[in-house]
């Protein structure tokens, strides 16, 4: 029999608690040297085969499902090293991973990911058959060093593979076959740490003007243009430090986070079988709350 990591009965309202994020800490049980101030985690499952076992991603709220096997999660706390690398970062919403085979949709909550370096690993707290567990679900490595911006760090590439118990999990819940070591998608994750700690003086700050009050605003640099080159999205009106999600015709495939001022830009391509006519650039917030579009125009090459 397959053992089961940290399993516990629970019911109800207790089943919900379990599955809510706990404090983060820094690794060495000190605290980090910035707390995290917003952000957003992207989990992409598509390197994980998953549609060969017949198992798709869901999502609850506040996470947001993104196109094809990409799902967004907010940041709800922790705190990050931008020297290091470090970062222990609580994720809202869950994961809610689905079978063909019948069993009921396995709710991945309570996630949260520690990075240590270029090494880390990803935690859930789930439910099965009124049991709720407690597991470290996959282990993360990273290649690439982070980027450090003063408002924020991102990490790209995180590449995640079942831990044992995760792939036990996996294999209880769904019948199919997983092994420690497989794929698990891979892992975006930007966060907002304030880096600049140095305040403008009050009288220079807007004495009645509410945070959020000015709408956010979005422009492309050309309004027109051919299939195959590059175009770019500015933005303002953003809070400072804020994750802000791109969408290219309704398809969110971009993040990009607010500097100081509350401006974004981000540069995307236009494929080359881009269609002739109308589309759209959409910035939003990472709850959808705010948002603004910019149109433009794909010509047919001459």
């Amino acid at each position: 029999m397959t053992k089961r990591p940290g399993a516990a009965a629970v019911t109800g309202g207790a089943l919900l608690t379990l599955l809510c994020p706990g404090g983060a800490a820094a690794q060495d049980g000190d605290a980090f040297a910035r707390e995290v101030s917003g952000g957003y985690a992207s989990w992409n499952l598509a390197s994980a085969e998953f549609d060969d076992q017949g198992i798709s991603l869901g999502v609850a709220e506040p996470a947001v499902r993104g196109s094809a096997d990409r799902a967004w999660f907010p940041t709800t706390g922790g705190g990050a090293d931008p020297e290091t690398g470090d970062a222990d970062v609580e994720l809202g919403g869950s994961a809610l991973l689905t079978s063909s085979t019948g069993p009921r949709p396995l709710p991945l909550g309570g996630l949260r990911l520690r990075l240590d370096g270029d090494a880390g690993t990803l935690h859930a707290r789930t439910a099965v058959d009124g049991r709720a567990r407690e597991l470290t679900l996959a282990d993360v490595k990273s290649g690439a060093e982070p980027v450090v911006r003063t408002s924020g760090v991102t990490w790209t590439g995180l590449q995640a593979s079942l831990t044992q118990d995760g792939a036990a999990l996996l294999s209880e819940w769904s019948g199919a076959e997983f092994a420690a070591g497989d794929a698990y998608g891979v892992l975006d994750l930007t966060v907002g740490t304030g880096g600049d700690t140095t305040e403008a003086a009050p009288e220079e700050k807007p004495a009645t003007l509410p945070p959020q009050a000015t709408a956010p605003s979005a422009t492309v640099t050309r309004t027109t243009l051919t299939p195959g080159v590059e175009q770019q999205v500015s933005g303002a009106g953003f809070e400072p430090g804020e994750v802000v999600l791109v969408a290219i015709d309704q398809d969110t495939r971009y993040q990009a986070v607010a500097d100081e001022a509350g401006r974004i830009s981000r540069t995307f391509p236009v494929y080359a079988t881009a269609t002739e006519g109308a589309h759209t650039v959409e910035l939003a917030t990472v709850t959808g709350e705010r948002r603004a579009v910019a149109d433009f125009g794909v010509r047919a090459p001459t």
